[in-house]
């Protein structure tokens, strides 16, 4: 900008001089060219006659020649040329009958130069030549050029000056970021970029703290479910062992409570097997590692988990029913639709009271399959009912130990369903005691939706 700015106005400047210097000279040899355009031959007598009483030019000299180039007049009152030859460029293209003006610049002055021939009938006896030397109008032609010369020093000074401030402002916010992101990438997921302000860095930095957040959330869930994890798998192998160790360490056993502990042994490792199955299942939906979805009716895959727990009802004494509109259909695999209606439903089997009930209904609202498992056992109190899809959070923990829960069942529901585009909520029985599970998934195309 700061070199358009030196040389744009000044050539655009220049030029303008030059068309201005141009036009008056050639207005000046005009004059001149009229006046002798009625000689038929010049001589010096004729000339100087012609010329005698013409008013000032407004040009530094003029020379009028012959057709062979001879000076007859110069208007220089000493040192003439007259009696010489001009050899000049513009005079000898006047003579072929062409009007020839040149300008130039240098620093002291502009110099303009112009040649016109002098005809008479259509033949050239002559030619005029014009030259100007204009040192005033160079001098404000520098003067000009000075000016442009200290506006850019000035506006460069100020560019320069804002550069640094603002190059100290963003190095400042960047270093700040890059000292967040060094302390984040060391495990320190409680720091934060304090960068203010509404700019992109600032924006930036917004962003990365929101990043932040949730690094810190999974890494805190994380923790949290190793730690779960290991307790949940310690639990069965230090009851093995207990047991292993009580076996081996009592010679006078009998044979039942050998039986017996045996039993408990394998109780303990079908535990331990569940709890395997379940962590490995959540990590396959963690790493969005799901089979390929397909068009999967609901209703014969419910009636199949409703003859695999009818026998588990009837033990408790629980009354399992359940109704189906055959239009149901949804995008996912058999053993997804199994995982969630086996889980939900065995979960209110367990949480049943004696001689209650789980009732299982699949409808088809819209574009939507919505399944509802509902029970009327123990039910969840109001303050664990935002934790219970959390991974090993369980309501009454002796109780889900005693009939063998794992807390992982409900979180392998919410996360399948959550893979097949679908939502899991839960609430109270409107009517009473016990819960109800309400699922959600896209009516698979094929379905009939109303």
């Amino acid at each position: 900008m700061l070199i358009l700015l030196n040389t744009y106005p000044l050539l655009v400047s220049q030029n303008l001089v030059f068309k201005s210097k141009a036009a008056g000279m050639t207005s000046s040899v005009k004059v001149i060219e009229s006046a002798l355009s009625g000689l038929e031959r010049l001589t010096e007598e004729n000339v100087g006659q012609a010329l005698s009483g013409m008013e000032e030019t407004g040009v530094s000299r003029i020379l009028v020649t012959d057709t062979a180039g001879r000076i007859l007049f110069d208007s220089r009152e000493s040192g003439g040329a007259q009696g010489l030859y001009a050899f000049y460029t513009e005079v000898v293209q006047a003579l072929r009958g062409n009007d020839a003006v040149f300008c130039t610049y240098n620093d002291a002055a502009f110099i303009s130069r112009m040649a016109s021939p002098v005809v008479y009938h259509n033949q050239i006896v002559g030619a005029v030549y014009a030259y100007e030397y204009d040192a005033e109008q160079a001098d404000l032609f520098k003067s000009f050029q000075s000016n442009l010369l200290k506006i850019s020093g000035i506006i460069a000074l100020a560019v320069l000056v804002l550069s640094v401030v603002l190059s100290r402002v963003l190095t400042a916010q960047i270093g700040e970021l890059l000292a967040a992101i060094r302390h984040v990438r060391e495990g320190a997921y409680t720091h934060r970029a304090a960068v203010k302000g509404n700019d992109e860095i600032s924006q930036i930095a917004t962003e990365f703290n929101s990043l932040t957040d949730r690094l810190q959330t999974t890494e805190n869930a994380r923790r949290r479910f190793v730690s779960d994890a290991s307790h949940e798998l310690k639990t069965p192998l230090a009851g093995i062992r207990l047991l292993t160790d009580s076996i081996l360490h009592s010679d006078d056993m009998d044979s039942d409570t050998t039986r017996e502990f045996v039993s408990d042994i394998g109780r303990e490792a079908e535990r331990l097997t569940r709890i395997t199955e379940n962590l490995l299942r959540l990590t396959r939906l963690d790493s969005a590692v799901v089979p390929e979805a397909q068009r999967v009716e609901v209703c014969p895959v419910l009636d199949r988990v409703v003859r695999m727990l009818s026998m588990v009802a009837r033990d408790h004494n629980i009354t399992l029913t359940h109704q189906c509109d055959p239009r149901a259909a949804v995008m996912a695999t058999e053993d997804d639709l199994h995982q969630i209606l086996y889980n939900l439903m065995e979960n209110g089997i367990k949480y049943s009271t004696v001689d209650g009930f789980v009732h299982t209904a699949v409808s088809v609202e819209g574009h939507t399959v919505v399944i509802t498992v509902e029970d009327n056992g123990i039910g969840i109190p109001d303050e664990d009912m935002a934790h219970i899809f959390e991974r090993f959070y369980r309501v009454d923990k002796m109780r889900s130990r005693a009939i063998g829960g794992t807390g992982l069942g409900l979180s392998i529901v919410q996360d399948t369903v959550a893979a097949r585009g679908g939502t899991i909520t839960a609430a109270h029985r409107p009517s009473g005691r016990g819960t109800v599970f309400t699922v959600t998934l896209p009516l698979a195309e094929g379905g009939d939706a109303q």
